[in-house]
């Protein structure tokens, strides 16, 4: 049995839906500060079963104790915590909270219990401004906002508890790029609560006449359309990548650090005219001020994930906007 904590998130309910297509059981862990409790009735109807979850906290180890103990389980998949880079910046000490304390909670609890297998949702934040692309898991992390910096010392944590019980423990930090997309379904996708973070649901909700146009940060960069470049990565993808991570800790001991992209730069403008192609509508948007802090341009070198975990991304932008669309516009629903 996987716990799923962070499970009826965006990148947690994708990987709920990986896991069942492979035959693994799972019970989510969820306080629903930033996830629909109507994403359980969903996922029920993608996985053909009820959804078992657990309404709590992550930093609550008692909680999490008892609901290791009682669905024996035998690993993790963390994804539970903040996510916006801005709002971070605002509230730190809640960023550090919930994203470090929910972590060091929830390690001490496995280590209680006697679970040792976790895979860890970590991301390219952690590498801040890097020296060049494609990004490789050698390079040196200089995170430049709480955010970042949250899942950098989440990293350390799992480091340090790695090499204090050499081979006991089986640890996979992945380091995700730009999730994007949606079940092919049309059942879960990205469902912000507020004004979304995030390129791809905005440019969904534009395209649906939600929201008047799209504000591109930055049109004067140096690069081919002078919009920022960023590797999007589709969200199934990307969930199937924690099913490989899973596979290969069960079967190797230690700690791996792995980057989970596509290698394959798109830059904001082809996002927005590939999303014009799936949803046959315009995408109205205008030129802003670059923001402080974004980069040019990034994306991964994700040739260890292949090696390590045999995983590789395949869906493209076409086919990341069509599936967004299709949870956009509720044709499934």
């Amino acid at each position: 049995m996987i716990l799923v904590t962070g499970g009826a998130g965006f990148i947690g309910s994708h990987t709920c839906a990986a896991l069942a297509a492979q035959g693994e059981r799972f019970v989510i862990l969820d306080n629903f500060s930033n996830s629909r409790r109507s994403v359980l009735d969903r996922l029920a109807r993608i996985t053909g079963a009820p959804v078992d979850c657990v309404e709590g906290d992550v930093r609550d180890g008692a909680l999490v104790a008892r609901v290791l103990r009682d669905h024996a389980v035998d690993a993790v998949i963390h994804f539970a915590g903040l996510k916006a880079v801005g709002e971070s910046v605002r509230e730190p000490l809640r960023y550090y909270d919930n994203n470090v304390g929910g972590t060091l909670a929830l390690l001490a609890a496995m280590r209680e219990v006697g679970v040792r297998t976790v895979v860890f949702s970590s991301s390219a934040t952690v590498y801040g401004e890097p020296i060049s692309s494609p990004i490789r898991e050698d390079f040196a992390l200089q995170p430049a906002n709480p955010y970042g910096w949250s899942k950098a010392m989440a990293e350390q944590a799992l480091a340090d508890l790695d090499h204090s019980a050499p081979g006991q423990w089986r640890i996979a930090r992945l380091r995700y790029f730009n999730p994007v997309g949606a079940h092919e379904s049309g059942l879960i996708g990205e469902d912000p609560q507020d004004v979304p973070n995030n390129l791809m649901p905005y440019v969904a909700q534009v395209a649906a006449g939600q929201r008047p146009e799209l504000s591109i940060f930055g049109g004067d960069y140096s690069t081919a359309d002078g919009t920022g470049v960023r590797d999007y990565i589709h969200v199934s993808d990307l969930a199937e990548g924690h099913v490989a991570a899973l596979r290969y800790l069960r079967a190797h001991p230690g700690l791996i650090t792995v980057n989970l992209g596509t290698g394959q730069p798109v830059s904001v403008l082809q996002m927005v005219q590939a999303f014009e192609r799936a949803s046959g509508r315009p995408v109205p948007y205008r030129i802003a001020a670059r923001r402080p802090g974004d980069v040019p341009a990034y994306w991964a070198d994700p040739s260890q994930a292949e090696r390590l975990l045999g995983w590789r991304a395949w869906r493209g932008a076409d086919h990341m906007c069509v599936d967004a669309w299709r949870w956009q516009s509720g044709a499934a629903s």
